[in-house]
């Protein structure tokens, strides 16, 4: 059986657009969780978390991971804080998990280029570098742990695939 491949990190790290071409480049099939939870609730992240709290949202990502864990041979880009659940990180760690890593200037900065407020919610109500800067200090310890290597995602597309297949290495191994 072929292990799923999970891309975790930070919003804005790059999960979405490194998980498509990653699939692409290993011939498999790329899900992103928070596109599923959409797609079940029929609404956007932000109408979710006003709607149910952002307990309920975590909620409905343990039940998507779930799922996407009980298939093989996907490339699975993870919310940002799919972490934060012990359960969640059980789950994840039954795959490769790929750690996309980038300083809250760069976050910030691509933020403010695609801020995309129904896809990416405020967390705290902060200024965005000062909201980039709390979280990560709250969920980088939780992504080191969960990753089997960790990326530089503030190298262009093509470099971070690169380092991602190399951290794949031969697919079969795994």
């Amino acid at each position: 059986m072929t292990k799923n491949i999970y891309l975790i990190g930070a919003r804005a790290s790059g999960k979405t657009s490194l998980g498509r071409a990653l699939a692409r480049a290993l011939g498999r099939d790329f899900v992103d969780t928070d596109a599923l939870i959409q797609e079940r609730a029929g609404m956007s992240v932000a109408r979710i978390v006003a709607a149910e709290g952002w307990e309920g949202f975590r909620d409905r990502e343990t039940e998507v991971l779930e799922a996407v864990a009980a298939k093989t041979g996907l490339v699975a880009a993870c919310g940002g804080g799919l972490v934060l659940r012990e359960r969640n990180r059980g789950l994840l760690a039954a795959g490769l998990v790929l750690y996309l890593d980038a300083g809250p200037e760069v976050l910030a900065s691509r933020l403010s280029l695609d801020p995309n407020e129904s896809q990416r919610p405020s967390l705290t109500g902060r200024p965005i570098e000062d909201e980039i800067r709390a979280v990560l200090k709250e969920r980088e310890p939780l992504y080191l742990s969960c990753a089997r290597a960790v990326l530089d995602a503030c190298l262009p597309l093509e470099a971070v695939l690169k380092s991602a297949l190399a951290a794949v290495g031969d697919p079969e191994n795994f």
